[in-house]
């Protein structure tokens, strides 16, 4: 491995990091609010840091796969801490609370330590928005669009980042498929941001919601988030661009130039019917005597609702129109289901990814068919095409390290001094990238009351997960940092 290559690319993204400042530093002098020094402190400590340890290395050669997770990891980590800078020069938030805040906001986590969000200024209300936006397409595949010669390489870099099994192409040239997937999110969330100014929504709100939502993110500028605005036209304009940001960019980009695939597409078809399905259970749950007698809202309150917590729970967006912790328990383990889910392979949002759990329950079907018929062979198939076994070992290495890591935060929050129920969903919820929970991290409320230990494993779980947990694992291999090759372990040799 090359910590030259890994060095100059990770210090040239956050050069642009430092530079995407810009845009809430224009924001705080538009407002005067006094939070310009804060950006303007920061891009003068990042950019001219980060450019010289740029130019002091080189790229000479192809990226190989140990450098790509390496670069990968370090990018995310480097740009949690560089953007982790205004909150703490502004004063907002104490330096663990700072990174945390930065973090769950690249990772789009949605989770955040302030309590009072509408007494934050514009410019640092701009920047959570924004680095949402960043870390939702990615930031290395913005790279990989805007640096040529990334292109040799590139694909250990795109293959790192891009959440689900196995990433797609949509161009014979990795620049060029970064490119369109970059284009496709700007486009949609264009579209939000005009759809939000026509139903009443102002343009910092529109622009700012906008972010958070096609990166499947959940920060608002609000302290109830959309349940702010009461407008069941701007609560379902963003229940469907939340599924629109859970699917996968690749189809959205089909349909863009005349292709439609939806239907044509396993994934898609699986992913839909869970979210419908669960959002209409939740609105029967709502609507129903089972809701409470006197608590029990009208149907069409419990449709918005129900369908909008599916959605923004199933693909990790965090947006909250209601307080869920209020609801019955029926209503509550349902949305604790869907934590389990996460949006489709190669959209913005995290958790265990709708495909790898369609895989999941084929395979377990299979294996139980296998009881009944112990001579027959079966062949995994997800539609019309065969499942490799490589494919499937993954899909379950990576299920049970999705559940080891969860239950491995969960205690170490719980040691840490966490009631059971905040120590599960919080793990949970930062594992997947989905921001609320239930107890202490409920709806309502927020991580500002943790110590810096807690915020540190939560920060530790939102990095894992949002690189999809082997990017960040197999740093820990001593072979990763070799630099030969290690011999292949015969069979049976440990």
């Amino acid at each position: 491995m090359s910590l030259s290559h890994v060095v100059h690319v990770v210090s040239l993204l956050l050069v642009f990091v430092g530079l995407s400042m810009l845009a809430p530093l224009g924001v705080s002098l538009a407002y005067g609010d006094g939070d310009a020094l804060a950006f303007f402190m920061a891009m003068l400590i990042v950019v001219p840091t980060a450019g010289w340890f740029h130019i002091a290395t080189s790229l000479e050669g192809e990226i190989t796969p140990r450098e790509g997770y390496a670069i990968v990891t370090f990018a995310w980590l480097g740009t949690g801490l560089v953007g982790a800078l205004p909150f703490w020069f502004t004063q907002t938030a104490p330096l663990s609370a700072s990174i945390f805040e930065s973090i769950s906001g690249f990772t789009t986590t949605g989770a955040t330590v302030f309590s009072d969000i509408e007494a934050l200024p514009h410019g640092i209300l701009l920047w959570r928005s924004l680095t949402h936006w960043l870390g939702g397409m990615g930031i290395i595949v913005l790279a990989i669009a805007v640096l040529p010669y990334l292109g040799v390489g590139g694909m250990q870099l795109f293959r790192a980042e891009v959440p689900g099994p196995t990433p797609e192409r949509l161009r014979p040239r990795i620049a060029q498929t970064a490119k369109l997937l970059w284009l496709v999110y700007f486009g949609l969330t264009l579209a939000q941001t005009l759809l939000y100014l026509m139903g009443g929504m102002g343009l910092f709100d529109a622009i700012n919601h906008a972010f958070s939502t096609l990166a499947t993110g959940g920060f608002s500028t609000k302290n109830a988030s959309v349940a702010a605005f009461d407008s069941p036209f701007i609560q379902w304009v963003t229940i469907v661009f939340m599924y629109l940001a859970g699917v996968n960019f690749a189809l959205h980009f089909r349909a863009a130039t005349g292709r439609l695939a939806y239907r044509a597409d396993v994934e898609w078809r699986f992913f839909t019917k869970v979210v419908l399905g669960f959002g209409l259970l939740l609105t029967l749950v709502r609507w129903s005597a089972i809701s409470g007698g006197p608590e029990g809202v009208g149907l069409g309150q419990s449709l918005t609702e129900g369908v909008f917590q599916a959605v923004s729970i199933a693909t990790t967006t965090g947006f909250v129109s209601a307080d869920f912790e209020r609801w019955v328990p029926a209503a509550q383990g349902l949305l604790f289901l869907l934590m389990f889910l996460g949006g489709m392979a190669g959209s913005t949002g995290g958790g265990v990814k709708a495909v790898r759990v369609y895989l999941l329950i084929k395979r377990t079907g299979m294996e139980l068919r296998k009881h009944l018929h112990p001579r027959a062979v079966f062949i995994s198939r997800m539609g019309r095409h065969v499942v490799s076994e490589d494919v499937m070992s993954n899909v379950v290495g990576f299920l049970l390290l999705y559940l080891i890591l969860s239950l491995a935060g969960a205690l170490a929050m719980a040691a840490l001094g966490a009631d059971l129920l905040t120590s599960i969903t919080a793990s949970l919820a930062s594992v997947g990238n989905i921001g609320p929970g239930f107890g202490d991290v409920g709806a309502t409320d927020n991580y500002g009351w943790m110590n810096p230990l807690q915020l540190g494993v939560l920060c530790f779980l939102m990095l894992v997960g949002r690189l999809e947990i082997f990017t960040v694992l197999l740093l820990f291999l001593p072979e990763t940092w070799r630099k030969r090759r290690s011999k292949v372990v015969r069979s049976g040799e440990l």
